[in-house]
C-alpha cells in the first residue's frame, strides 16, 4: 500500500439508546458516538417486528397472489 493515501482508522465506542456499548474502528475521529437502534434493540434482530396493515392491505395481497397459485 503506498504510504500516507488511506484515512487514519481509530477505536470508537458506541452507545445506543438501548444501554448496549461497542467499539467500532472508523476512518472518522468521534471520540464517542451515539445511537438510537442497535442490533440488540431494533425490531428486526429481536424477532418484535409488526406488519401493520393498512386497509386490508395485506389481505388484498395475499387473496391477489393466492389466486395465481390457484
Amino acid at each position: 500500500m503506498k504510504i500516507n493515501t488511506h484515512p487514519k482508522r481509530t477505536n470508537v465506542n458506541v452507545r445506543c439508546s438501548c444501554g448496549n456499548i461497542f467499539n467500532l474502528d472508523l476512518a472518522v475521529e468521534f471520540k464517542s458516538l451515539v445511537i438510537e437502534v442497535c442490533n440488540k434493540c431494533h425490531p428486526f434482530y429481536t424477532g418484535q417486528q409488526k406488519i401493520i396493515d393498512v386497509s386490508g392491505r395485506v389481505e388484498s395481497f395475499n387473496k391477489k397472489f393466492n389466486k395465481l397459485k390457484n
